[in-house]
This record gives structure tokens, sequence and C-alpha cells, in this order.
């Protein structure tokens, strides 16, 4: 994921309309949910609330890559399509935003070190599922990332012992705070992270274009 001067930005108050800035204070704590979202579903909803919950956040960006560079682009939607798809799912103070395009990153450590750059004041943590977790140890830098950021997981179904006994995981298990300390996360020395549980959502974005080939043949 990329930085290439300002990044319009999508606000879930005003669905379209673009944004030549982020408005970030100082001290506020936001949640970076970052993924293809090829679709997005109720399954995305879903870990971000959880984390909202959990973490208290003041707002969570969904930040859409243009193409996940673990993933075929053979079946990833445009983007115009992926970012339309996301805004019944989010939150009423969440943005939706095209940043990695705009600044051409290819990885997320790429956007991670963007963003930081630009609001040095602000508590940054990353969401992802627990699936995510998973493979996080195949992304570019990963261990950069942990040292970068705090992470905060949620557990999706089929995850649960893949992602509990990941490489990341066992990597860091000294760095894992458990999750009645969750809203300290963000202010946390890195590397630190939390594995968040609870009810399961069972959507996914590779059933879901399953669906849709199957309805077309």
């Amino acid at each position: 994921m990329w930085f290439a001067g300002p990044a319009p930005l999508y606000h879930s108050v005003r669905p379209g309309a673009l944004r030549t800035g982020l408005h970030l204070e100082r001290g506020m704590t936001i949640g970076l949910f970052g993924g293809s979202f090829n679709p997005a579903h109720e399954g995305h909803a879903h870990v971000a609330n959880t984390a909202r919950i959990a973490l208290g956040l003041d707002k969570i960006i969904w930040l859409v890559s243009p193409q996940n560079p673990l993933k075929s682009n053979h079946e990833t939607a445009p983007l115009s399509e992926r970012i339309d798809a996301i805004r019944p799912f989010i939150g009423p103070r969440d943005i939706i935003s095209d940043f990695e395009t705009r600044i051409k990153a290819n990885y997320t450590l790429d956007t991670l070190r963007a963003l930081k750059a630009r609001y040095p004041g602000v508590r940054f943590v990353w969401i992802m599922g627990g699936d995510s977790l998973a493979s996080f140890h195949r992304w570019r830098g990963w261990t950069q990332i942990a040292h970068m950021i705090p992470m905060a997981i949620v557990s999706r179904p089929g995850a649960l012992m893949n992602s509990r006994f990941s490489p990341t995981a066992r990597r860091f298990a000294h760095a894992r705070h458990p999750q009645t300390a969750a809203k300290t996360l963000a202010r946390q020395k890195v590397p630190a992270w939390t594995y968040l549980t609870g009810p399961l959502h069972t959507a996914s974005s590779t059933a879901l274009r399953n669906m849709r080939r199957k309805a077309v043949t």
C-alpha cells in the first residue's frame, strides 16, 4: 500500500463524496481494516464492529486494497465496485478509503509507514480476521508490521486453530494481551496484539464468489 500526495477518501456520512484529506486528531484511536473486500459482506461488518466495541475505537478506516499480492487478480472486481459494496456495512463514523491506490502502495508495510508519518499523534490499531492471521507470516515485512502497530485479531469460523497456532501467534506469543485488556491495546508498546473471541459470523467472500459463479453457469 502507498502514499503520494493527498488521498481522496469516501466518507460514510456522504456516500460517494470524495475528500481531499483525512481529518484525524491527535489522541484518536483509529482502527485500520484492510482487505480486498471482494466482495464485502456481513462477516466483514462483524469483524469491524467486534473490534470497534472491544477496542473503544473512535472510527475505523476501511482500506480497500487495489489488489492483494497473495491472490489472483482474475476474480478481483474493480475498485469502485468493491467500494460501493462496502457502504451498507460501515459504521456512522467510518471511512472507506482508496488510500493504497492513491499512494501506489503494494504492501501493508508501505501503507502503515505513510499513515504513521502523516498522523504521528494518532493511535492506530490494525484489525484483521483470524483467517488473515493464519497467513500473516506470508505478508511482506510481517515482523516489521508487528513492531509498527498493535493488532486486533477477530475470530472467524474455521480459522481458530490455524490462527491461534500460526507462525505469527507463536513468534509473538510474548506480546499477546488478554481480551479483557483490549481497550488499552492502542497504548501498549509494540509488538502487541490481542485475540477477540465471541459469536462467529459465517459469511465469506469466497463463498459469495462461488455462489455468483454458479448463478451464471
